[in-house]
């Protein structure tokens, strides 16, 4: 990824997977569905993960050398399982008005769904059984893509 423009692009890229996939709901085939659902919350939570790296790379290709820029990415590629917490403590290591501002950003609906969709990730990754729906999986895609939105104001204005 690079930038705020390619997040966008691999946003895009995820609605036209879930249009295609919410096209088996026409075969009545709930294993099928529930197969589906599993796997577009792995690239959910792939997605909110990388757009956070690639986001808050930002500042730093921004007003950074090149050295400085290359140890950043490295470091930041580490980060995994963006549970809200982390993303949080990840921005406000840059900024502590960012830190404030998604503190306050991320409750309820949108914390929730930023949770679920990294927990959910890490069951199914490691080969457990979760009941979860199309129709929840695009509920939490709805809520996460306003965070992913979030995050590149305050990083990528």
């Amino acid at each position: 990824m690079r930038g705020r423009a390619e997040v966008e692009r691999q946003k895009q890229k995820l609605d036209a997977t879930f249009t295609r996939a919410s096209k088996l709901v026409q075969l009545d085939d709930p294993e099928l569905l529930s197969d589906a659902a599993r796997y577009l919350c792995v690239l959910v939570a792939g997605l909110l993960e990388q757009a956070v790296i690639e986001l808050a790379l930002e500042p730093v290709r921004n007003h950074s050398e090149a050295s400085v820029q290359r140890y950043a990415e490295n470091r930041l590629r580490l980060f995994t399982s963006a549970k809200a917490q982390r993303i949080t403590e990840l921005v406000g290591t840059f900024d502590a008005d960012w830190r404030s501002d998604l503190e306050s950003y991320l409750v309820d609906e949108r914390k929730d769904a930023v949770d679920s969709v990294i927990a959910l990730r890490h069951l199914i990754s490691h080969g457990r059984s979760v009941g979860l729906t199309m129709a929840a999986i695009k509920n939490y895609y709805s809520r996460v893509k306003p965070v992913i939105d979030h995050i590149a104001d305050l990083c990528a204005p």
